[in-house]
């Protein structure tokens, strides 16, 4: 038998997979000239400006609003929204902790909903089941890159007339139906942070088809600013998001490669799905047929220990990373965060909802606490890896099932 590699053994793979970021001389120019031009702040400059266009033009929408991550994206869009003490927006429990504190920052009430157990995306029916008379939005997550079921969300919004925000910070280029996905809400958020599909270390976009919501968009990221007044006029309660030229200059040329890498992605998730799916035990996140292209920020597959030996979803990600396959962590649950449980969201409210009695602190989420604990993510450096690491990697997970005593 083979030993593993957390044990001694002899690793699967040894080689690292794709450096990541990706970049090449385009980026290097770009910076240098930047660098060169001394006009390094977007207000007077070019390059954030061009890709603001380029990324809206991609996504079929009039606006693009770039600024300085994704978490700021968000705020943003709270404020373009008229968001505030008082309001309520649905949220998926299952997702990273800004999608929540936007909302609180805005001083309105983060609504954590349980999430589909075969996406792990927002579910349609509870979230409608969440809505009250304080309900001004729900923020559906685009999870690892797939979308969330924007028939049945669109649908809901409108009924309960409703603002739609797209958090897209994993999904650059998925595809609902043919549609880009962040351009059929009121508006949608990206990030470019270090580990995403396009990234320039930080960074972030709020895009929309509206032209008076990103008019206000547009205002609060820059102090309160409208295009083609004075400098010194505000018209909005905003503050400076704004992101810098040589953000924009790094973001325009990883736009340009956003799709050949998609196609590896895509590629490479099409074998995983399909021999990873053939192991007992391990179940790749679902693919809705009208998912028509899936981003894949991550490969996320649930696994079952009892396929396994018994042994805990920690100690096979820890067998799996030693046999030279690299993981990221999955999120843990909004409403078991500390920031909820110990009580400091309260301090974003206002009276009465500050003391208010909350539901989501006494509730079970089951499908995002099985997401969040017996979940593993491959992150999207892994999967622009070549045909023979990706047999590497189906190796490495029959070893661990084989070696845990799992047949």
């Amino acid at each position: 038998m083979s030993r593993l590699a957390v044990e001694g053994g002899t690793p699967v793979k040894s080689t690292p997979f794709p450096a990541w970021p990706h970049f090449d001389a385009g980026e290097r120019e770009a910076l240098l000239a930047v660098l060169d031009s001394r006009v390094w702040w977007r207000t007077p400059g070019t390059q954030t400006a061009a890709f603001e266009a380029a990324f809206a033009a991609y996504h079929g929408v009039a606006h693009g609003i770039a600024v300085t991550n994704g978490t700021a994206a968000l705020e943003v869009a709270m404020g373009a929204l008229g968001i505030g003490p008082g309001d309520e927006v649905i949220v998926p429990d299952f997702t990273f902790v800004a999608t929540a504190t936007a909302v609180l920052n805005a001083g309105a009430m983060p609504v954590p909903v349980d999430v589909s157990a075969e996406t792990f995306c927002l579910d349609p029916d509870q979230a409608e089941a969440a809505i009250t008379s304080r309900t001004k939005a729900i923020a559906v997550v685009h999870m690892a890159g797939h979308p969330t079921d924007m028939d049945r969300f669109d649908a809901i919004a409108r009924r309960h007339g409703l603002a739609l925000i797209e958090d897209a910070s994993h999904a650059h280029g998925s595809e609902w139906r043919g549609q880009r996905v962040g351009s059929m809400g009121a508006l949608g958020t990206f990030s470019f942070q270090q580990s995403k599909l396009m990234t320039a270390g930080e960074g972030g976009i709020v895009i929309s088809a509206h032209d008076a919501i990103a008019a206000r968009a547009r205002s609060v990221h820059d102090c309160g600013r409208r295009p083609g007044e004075w400098f010194y006029a505000h018209f909005e309660n905003g503050s400076n998001y704004r992101m810098t030229e040589w953000q924009g200059a790094v973001l325009r040329h990883q736009l340009a490669r956003l799709d050949a890498q998609a196609a590896v992605r895509t590629r490479n998730a099409v074998r995983l799905r399909a021999d990873l799916g053939a192991i007992p035990g391990i179940t790749p996140q679902a693919l809705d047929p009208r998912c028509t292209r899936h981003g894949y920020y991550a490969f996320i597959f649930h696994y079952d220990r009892r396929a396994f030996g018994g042994r805990p979803t920690e100690a096979f990600i820890r067998a799996l990373n030693a046999e030279g396959i690299p993981t990221q962590a999955s999120y843990p649950p909004i409403h078991a965060l500390d920031l909820f449980t110990h009580g400091a969201y309260r301090t974003r409210l206002a009276p009465p909802e500050r003391d208010a009695p909350h539901a989501f602190l006494r509730a079970p989420f089951p499908e995002t606490v099985r997401a969040a604990h017996e979940t593993v993510w491959l992150p999207n450096p892994v999967l622009l890896g070549s045909d023979e690491e990706m047999t590497q990697m189906v190796e490495a997970v029959e070893k661990i099932r084989r070696e845990f005593g799992g047949g």
